[in-house]
C-alpha cells in the first residue's frame, strides 16, 4: 500500500513539474510577443511618418532615405485611408486579397478588422491601419505547438515505460507461475502414488477418497500455473458449472459463520473459457470476501445472461474498500491484509482481460458494509 502510494506521489510531482515549466514557457513566450508587438508598432509609426514626408516632400526632403523606409516594411500588413474612409494604399495583406471576388470588400474588410483591433496610426488627413506581420502570428502560435509536440512525447515516452514495465512484470509473473507448477509437479507425482498405495491397502477407509480429491485439487492448481504466460485454449463451457464447483470448493473449506449464497437462472449460461483459469478467479475473490468478513458474514455469487455480456458479481458483507483505492486494489503488490503478497487480484485482472478479453472492477462497496466485484464476459 505504501508503495502504491509512493508510485501516485511521483506521478503528481511530475505532473505538477510539468504545468510549471508550460506555465513558464507560456508567460515568457507571451512577454517576447509583447515586446516584438511593440517593435512592430514603433516601426508602423516610422513607416506612417515616411508617408507623412514623403507626402509633404520638397526639393531639400531627402527622397532616397524616405523610400528606403517605406520599402523596407516588407512583413507587416498595412492600408492608408483618408478621411472618407477610401482605401489609398495597402500593402503586406495576406494573398487572399488577390483571388477574392471582390478585392475592394476584402481590402475593406481587412482594414475594418485593423481599426476594431485597435490598430491605428493618424497621419495629418490619413490613417494608417496595421496588424501583426505573418512572423509575429507564428511566433505567437509557436509555444503552443512546442507543448504540443512536447506533451505528446512525454505521453508516448510514459506508455512505452509502462509498456515496458508491464512487460517486465509479465515476465516475472510467467517465471514466477512456471517455476511454481514444475516445483509442486514432483510431489503432486509422489501424493498420487502414495494414494494408490494407501486405497490398495486399506480400500474401505472413507478418508483415502477425500485425500485422492485433495491431491486432484493441488493437480488443478498446478495446471493453472502452467497455463499463466501461455494462451490457454477456450472451450465452450458452462458458466453455471463453473460458479458451482467453486462454491462447492469453498463451502467445503471454510467454516459454517459464512453463508454461500449462490443466483444463477436454469438455463446453461455457455461461454468460451478456460475453465481451470476462470474457477481460480472467482475462487480468489471469494476467499478475498472471506478475508474481508473475518471469517463470518454472507457471500452472494451471482451469474446472469446480460444483452452484451455474460456477468458474474461477487458480493460480500465485509469491511468494504475506500474509493480511492477501487483501481488500486488490481495493482501488483497492493493489499490490505497483513499477509499475503497482493498479488491475487492482479493475476485475477490478466486472467479475465488478457485471456478471456473481459472485465473486472469493483462494482461498488461501502466502508463497512461490503464490497461487490463484477467479471464481463464478451458474447461470441
Amino acid at each position: 500500500m505504501v508503495w502504491t502510494d509512493r508510485v501516485r506521489q511521483v506521478k503528481i510531482l511530475l505532473v505538477m513539474t510539468a504545468v510549471v515549466i508550460a506555465v513558464v514557457s507560456l508567460v515568457v513566450s507571451h512577454l517576447l510577443v509583447r515586446d516584438l508587438v511593440d517593435e512592430e508598432r514603433n516601426n508602423v509609426e516610422v513607416w506612417a511618418e515616411a508617408m507623412r514626408s514623403l507626402n509633404n516632400a520638397d526639393e531639400n526632403t531627402d527622397l532616397a532615405l524616405v523610400l528606403k523606409v517605406i520599402d523596407s516594411n516588407k512583413n507587416i500588413p498595412v492600408v492608408v485611408m483618408d478621411e472618407n474612409n477610401q482605401v489609398i494604399l495597402h500593402r503586406n495583406l495576406r494573398h487572399k486579397w488577390k483571388t477574392a471576388q471582390d478585392s475592394v470588400k476584402y481590402v475593406n474588410n481587412c482594414a475594418e478588422n485593423m481599426r476594431e483591433s485597435g490598430n491605428v496610426i493618424p497621419v495629418e488627413s490619413w490613417i494608417v491601419c496595421f496588424d501583426e506581420s505573418l512572423m509575429l502570428r507564428r511566433l505567437a502560435y509557436y509555444p503552443y505547438v512546442q507543448l504540443g509536440v512536447v506533451l505528446i512525447f512525454v505521453v508516448v515516452a510514459i506508455f512505452a515505460l509502462l509498456s515496458s514495465k508491464r512487460a517486465e512484470q509479465n515476465k516475472v509473473w510467467v517465471g514466477l507461475s512456471k517455476e511454481t507448477a514444475h516445483q509442486l509437479g514432483t510431489p503432486i507425482s509422489s501424493l498420487m502414488a502414495w494414494v494408490e498405495v494407501l486405497r490398495e491397502t486399506y480400500p474401505h477407509d472413507e478418508l483415502i477418497p477425500e485425500m485422492n480429491k485433495d491431491v486432484k485439487r493441488l493437480q488443478r492448481i498446478a495446471e493453472r500455473f502452467s497455463k499463466i504466460g501461455s494462451l490457454p485454449e477456450p472451450k465452450p463451457e458452462n458458466l453455471n458449472d463453473v460458479v458451482e464447483n467453486v462454491v462447492q470448493y469453498i463451502g467445503r473449506r471454510t467454516s459454517n459463520r459464512v453463508k454461500l449464497n449462490v443466483d444463477m437462472p436454469d438455463h446453461p449460461l455457455i461461454v468460451m473459457m478456460s475453465a481451470p483459469l476462470f474457477e481460480w478467479v472467482v475462487e480468489n475473490l471469494c476467499k478475498n470476501a472471506i478475508d474481508a468478513m473475518d471469517g463470518q458474514g454472507t457471500i452472494t455469487l451471482t451469474a446472469r445472461d446480460e444483452q452484451d455480456c455474460f456477468s458474474v458479481e461477487v458480493a460480500d458483507t465485509g469491511k468494504g474498500i475506500a474509493s480511492k483505492n477501487f483501481r488500486n486494489v488490481f495493482a501488483p503488490g497492493f493489499t490490505t491484509k497483513s499477509r499475503g503478497w497482493g498479488l491475487g487480484l492482479s493475476l485475477a485482472k490478466r486472467i479475465v482481460e488478457e485471456y478471456h478479453h473481459g472485465r473486472i472492477f469493483v462494482k461498488s462497496s461501502e466502508i463497512g458494509k461490503g464490497t461487490t466485484f463484477r467479471i464481463e464476459l464478451k458474447k461470441y
